[in-house]
């Protein structure tokens, strides 16, 4: 991508999905691409406009039932952001996002709805607690070395297929439920972390930047970035170490 050139960034239906503060991410993105002077425009797709295949990053964030339901219909009769993942459009995808990228999702209603099938996952209701709290994960080394934090809150389980990856392996929290949190195959990316999950994980945002600009980034230095990350990080990992103490008696 030539520098003087425009990132769109697609926030996919802010109004339906954005329970968590994920319309965040699409600032994160902005900013980031600013400071090393790139341009860059986010553009809204609320329910009831056409999604565009032109942009380079689409966003999705959480939701509940209904807003998953909704959010699938709208998609699957403005497959505007399926026709850029297929083309190498970078795509994310947070907690009731990741879901419906996937084949077929079950609420809590034990209604098993059709997803999107831009993943290889499938999520079921869970039938446990609730996963709500902090989660600390290490990513899949062929992506990042360095350690994610975020916070999850949702019920389901999500399961990985062989035609995706698990994004990350899960230190504390519970992620998909198996392991492992989120899953990504190409440019396409879901994960169960808020945060928002780009403000907390600086180099997953820079990855995934250099996908949509379509070269290497180089660094950023920002300490309070750095500090915010490196608090939050210590923060799990002392809750790790106190878990695992309490699991000894």
């Amino acid at each position: 991508m030539v520098r003087d050139s425009v990132v769109r960034i697609g926030l996919v239906l802010p109004d339906v999905l954005g329970t968590y503060g994920d319309s965040g991410n699409a600032t994160v993105l902005r900013k980031r691409l600013e400071w090393r002077g790139y341009r860059s425009e986010i553009v809204d797709l609320a329910v009831g406009e056409t999604v565009p295949n032109s942009l380079d990053f689409y966003l999705l964030g959480g939701g509940e039932d209904r807003a998953q339901t909704l959010a699938v219909a709208h998609l699957t009769a403005n497959p505007g952001m399926q026709e850029a993942a297929s083309r190498g459009a970078v795509v994310l995808a947070i907690c009731a996002g990741l879901q419906i990228l996937g084949h077929d999702f079950t609420g809590t209603d034990g209604v098993t709805h059709r997803g999107l099938s831009l993943l290889d996952v499938r999520t079921t209701a869970g039938t446990g607690a609730r996963a709500v709290g902090e989660l600390l994960t290490t990513p899949d080394p062929a992506l990042l070395q360095a350690s994610m934090t975020g916070f999850e809150n949702h019920q389901g389980h999500t399961q990985v297929g062989p035609q995706a990856r698990p994004l990350s392996k899960v230190v504390y929290g519970t992620g998909n439920g198996d392991g492992g949190d989120g899953a990504y195959a190409g440019r396409v990316v879901g994960t169960y972390m808020h945060g928002p999950v780009l403000a907390r994980n600086p180099a997953f945002a820079d990855l995934l930047l250099s996908w949509a600009v379509g070269e290497p980034l180089a660094p950023l230095d920002i300490p309070v970035i750095e500090k915010l990350r490196d608090e939050r990080k210590r923060a799990v990992q002392a809750l790790a170490t106190r878990r695992k103490r309490l699991l000894r008696f």
